[in-house]
């Protein structure tokens, strides 16, 4: 037998030896090599979230006067006007991205009528956030009727209770104007109506609100995962949103909707939710050259707290992982629950 040569490569073969002509050869191509320690992970690491990638969606109710946890979103809470703008403080001094404005009001009527009101809570709220915080972080109001009307449905409804798309554009016009003036940087359009970017953008300019930016929800699909967002809002919702939101099943729909919110003036396009649809926010982000954004959403929230809650899964490594999938799908911002916990963590 031959002699032994120093420092055999192969783990399999006892010192001393060295491989027999009919051993399998031994790989050239080793990637584990850059995954040893953590500085060469790092070195190599190919998507990275920070914490100005990150928009903190919050709510406020009208009349509170403590803020109130909401029980299928542990650690969120219902925020009173004086908690809200400390929360966009904090938003601030994280370095986050934005911070997304969900107003919760006592009067709700069928057109949803508080949602165009300059006092109302959403208006108010929106131009106190922006007196908090100024330049340094990016409000964005969300311009959707669901949460000020009674019956919950993002539109204004017919007689026979299905949603009229061009009745809905009236009001979301109005009330784009009203968030513009209330100093709202990017407005949030949420409703799914057909042609509501081109509308808005229309009206927005016409009251000379030119530079005032859409964050369009091209994709917004009508998911089982936004439970825990109905106790946040107390939303009113019978039935469902089928007609007017996504069908889950559908993928080329979804590229359609983009499509049509591009070419009528998006500045920003979100795909909703987003870890079940990062086969969406992949395709998104092949697609167009706008900035990209996906909501990780309040079941997405939910899912993630409760099981780590039950010692199922490591909460910090599950928050930064599920963020991490999203932007290595093509996001470019992220709208989380878990914003300001994930900005620490990322630090």
């Amino acid at each position: 037998m031959s002699q032994a040569q120093p420092g055999s490569p192969n783990p399999h073969l006892s010192p001393g030896t060295v491989p027999s002509a009919a051993a399998p050869p031994l790989p050239t191509s080793r990637p584990r090599r850059l995954r040893r320690t953590p500085g060469l992970r790092n070195l190599v690491s190919e998507h990275r979230v920070h914490p100005a990638n990150l928009v903190w969606p919050v709510f406020v109710k009208e009349g509170l006067r403590e803020p109130r946890e909401i029980s299928s979103l542990p650690g969120v809470m219902q925020h009173t006007r004086d908690s809200v703008r400390k929360a966009a403080v904090e938003a601030a001094q994280l370095g986050l991205g934005g911070i997304m404005l969900f107003a919760i009001p006592e009067h709700r009527d069928a057109i949803g009528s508080a949602a165009t009101t300059p006092d109302g809570i959403l208006n108010a709220v929106t131009r106190e956030v922006v007196a908090e915080v100024g330049d340094a972080l990016p409000v964005i109001p969300d311009l959707c009727l669901d949460e000020f009307t009674d019956h919950g449905h993002c539109g204004v409804p017919r007689a026979d209770g299905s949603i009229d798309n061009d009745a809905t554009l009236a009001r979301y016009a109005d009330m784009a104007v009203a968030l513009a003036e209330s100093g709202g940087d990017v407005l949030g359009a949420s409703g799914m109506m057909d042609g509501q970017i081109g509308y808005v953008r229309s009206a927005l300019d016409a009251a000379g609100h030119t530079d005032t930016a859409l964050l369009a929800y091209a994709a917004k699909y009508a998911s089982a995962w936004y439970g825990p967002f109905r106790e946040a809002v107390e939303s009113q919702l019978q039935g469902d949103r089928r007609a007017y939101q996504q069908d889950p099943a559908n993928a080329t729909e979804a590229l359609r909707e983009i499509d049509a919110d591009v070419a009528e003036g998006a500045d920003i396009i979100m795909v909703k939710p987003a870890l079940p649809y990062l086969d969406i926010v992949r395709a998104a982000a092949e697609r167009v050259h706008l900035p990209v954004a996906a909501y990780q959403v309040s079941g997405e929230y939910a899912m993630i707290t409760a099981s780590a809650d039950r010692g199922w899964i490591d909460r910090k490594a599950a928050i930064v992982e599920s963020l991490t999938a999203i932007k290595r799908a093509g996001a470019g911002i992220i709208a989380s629950y878990f914003a300001p916990e994930a900005a620490h963590l990322l630090r």
